[in-house]
């Protein structure tokens, strides 16, 4: 007999809520976000629980734990969740129930989890585009600065190189 754990992930604290295959509520608990805090709340919930998290802040630590534990880990897609929202009330305890019950019925809308070595690679792509667009962004500023002093600059191939390797350099 398989159960359904909900968890609701935030910074410092989490809610996790286990239904039985049925639907009812076996337990719910706000838990410290520590990793032996996380693995004994989903401990509690049997072996090889089916396990779901939003794909929101601070995800990868969470899913590692859980995998550790011997729970299945689902990813529920945030947007896809938010389609869900015509409750009238809302708060940690319910969001966390309505993932396991959305993994129990089989209708919860699904993230790909991606392998450990491959996230850290997404993560330094992710990274670097970051830092590609904040350059682009400084550069136009630089530009716009010199456009409103009526500078216009014209650099020969090899100055605009030394001129980027000298941004770079900041």
């Amino acid at each position: 007999m398989s159960r359904y754990v909900g968890i609701d992930l935030h910074r410092r604290r989490s809610v996790v809520v286990v239904l039985d295959p049925d639907g009812a509520r076996v337990s719910s608990r706000r838990v410290e976000n520590s990793p032996m805090a996380l693995a004994a709340a989903v401990g509690e919930a049997g072996p090889e629980p089916e396990v779901v998290l939003e794909a929101t802040w601070g995800w990868y630590w969470a899913a590692d734990v859980i995998e550790e534990a011997g729970g299945r880990v689902r990813l529920a897609h945030p947007l896809g969740v938010k389609g869900f929202d015509n409750r009238r009330v809302k708060n940690d305890d319910k969001d966390a129930t309505l993932l396991a019950d959305l993994l129990r019925m089989g209708s919860l809308p699904e993230s790909w989890i991606a392998p450990r070595s491959l996230r850290q690679l997404r993560e330094l792509v992710r990274y670097r585009h970051k830092l590609s667009q904040l350059r682009t962004g400084l550069k136009s500023q630089v530009h716009s600065v010199l456009g409103k002093e009526g500078v216009i600059p014209s650099l020969t191939p090899a100055q605009a190189t030394q001129a980027h390797q000298c941004l770079i350099g900041l």
